[in-house]
């Protein structure tokens, strides 16, 4: 059976057990023909200069993810900003032995720098192909140069590289790697969870109003999701519209100014997927006007359980909203077209069985598409090791 390391702080953790869900949900569907083992890198920082961009704690090393698949979680001393040039060398020391001990065939990544230069770090010690994996920031908000450069040497070293969306695969291609190396596995979606239901039962349910009008978005609470251009579009919207309610779930650093907007601007914390597909289902739309993304599982997950999307046009979203038949597409930053946008696609009918129907792509696909890109890997690496022998 083959043996495959996954290498990336992508992955649950106990304080955050969702973290990272289209990799391990893909690895747990891997698991009856191929043995994994996570390892899972964590930036440890002093007190004097932790960082305050994201939700920063220390996790429990002893827990371990729900589904079988053995994890582990090891730490490392990083510095935000300055520990950039030497996190890669630091986080692949840290991880060598227990990979090593492991002995893998293949070792599989996801989020490119400092975790995938760790990876390929490791691997090429090891004699052992590597592939790197792209969820979208990690290519598209490369912070600095010295994160630029060692993301660059990243992917020239390793032996394939995979994307969540094919606009990432022509920014990795941008960015160096061969056109033959560069492999788009789109994410699926858990259609157990995720599937149409009565808006109805769902509202009752969840104690809303049966006829309001309700815009749902999910993810991260922060600028970059276009949350401040939402909350602009919801003030031209409510005075128009007495039913409108706009729900935000999830965390982040704007949870604090957007709580100030008004009852009928919710903020619900965080969900986990059940919840968030009972909220789906009572939902009229489903709305994510982000700067920049990749390819937003969260999307597939709304038209996986039929609503509608009104979205920006940025990274992998037009591969996923394809046909107007699935929603409306906007330039990021744009307030008066987001507020058209979302006027618009409350007053269309629309067929959600259609678009439902449209999304049925299931995480068992992308196992069975990733393990191909594992055995291709190690297929790719014996052949070049065996020319380099004659």
């Amino acid at each position: 059976m083959m043996r495959l390391a996954y290498i990336s702080s992508y992955f649950p953790i106990k304080e955050q057990p969702h973290r990272g869900q289209s990799a391990f949900q893909t690895l747990l569907r891997m698991q009856d023909r191929v043995q994994i083992e996570g390892f899972c890198p964590l930036a440890t920082y002093p007190r004097w200069a932790q960082p305050h961009n994201y939700p920063y704690t220390r996790t429990d090393l002893s827990w371990q993810p729900p589904g079988g698949l053995r994890a582990h979680y090891i730490e490392y001393p990083a510095l935000p900003v300055v520990g950039r040039a030497w996190n890669g060398l630091v986080c692949a020391r840290a991880i060598a032995r227990q990979v090593a001990a492991f002995a893998p065939d293949v070792i599989l990544n996801y989020w490119l720098y400092p975790e995938g230069w760790a990876a390929m770090h490791v691997g090429r010690a090891l004699g052992v192909p590597v592939i790197l994996g792209s969820i979208g920031s990690d290519l598209n908000r490369i912070p600095d140069r010295i994160t630029g450069w060692w993301t660059q040497r990243a992917l020239a070293g390793s032996s394939l590289v995979v994307t969540v969306s094919e606009h990432l695969r022509r920014r990795a291609i941008a960015l160096g790697v061969p056109e033959g190396r560069a492999r788009c596995v789109v994410n699926g979606v858990d259609t157990a969870i995720f599937h149409e239901a009565d808006r109805t039962e769902a509202r009752r349910e969840l104690g809303l109003e049966p006829d309001a009008r309700i815009v749902l978005y999910v993810g991260w609470i922060a600028p970059t999701k276009g949350l401040r251009e939402l909350a602009a579009a919801f003030g031209a919207l409510a005075p128009r519209h007495p039913r409108l309610q706009m729900l935000l779930i999830g965390e982040g650093t704007l949870r604090a100014e957007l709580e100030q907007i008004g009852a009928r601007f919710r903020l619900l914390g965080r969900r986990d997927s059940s919840e968030i597909a009972r909220w789906m289902a009572a939902a009229d739309l489903f709305c994510l006007p982000s700067w920049s993304e990749g390819c937003p599982n969260v999307v597939v997950e709304a038209l996986a359980c039929g609503r509608p999307v009104v979205s920006t046009a940025v990274g992998g979203i037009p591969e996923l909203v394809d046909s107007p038949v699935k929603g409306t597409l906007v330039a990021p930053h744009d307030i008066d077209a987001l507020t058209r946008a979302l006027e618009d696609a409350l007053a269309r009918p629309w067929d959600e069985a259609a678009i439902a129907r449209a999304a049925r792509r299931d995480w068992s696909d992308c196992a069975r598409e990733t393990e191909a890109l594992c055995r291709e890997a190690i297929s790719l690496h014996h052949a070049i090791h065996s020319r380099k022998t004659k």
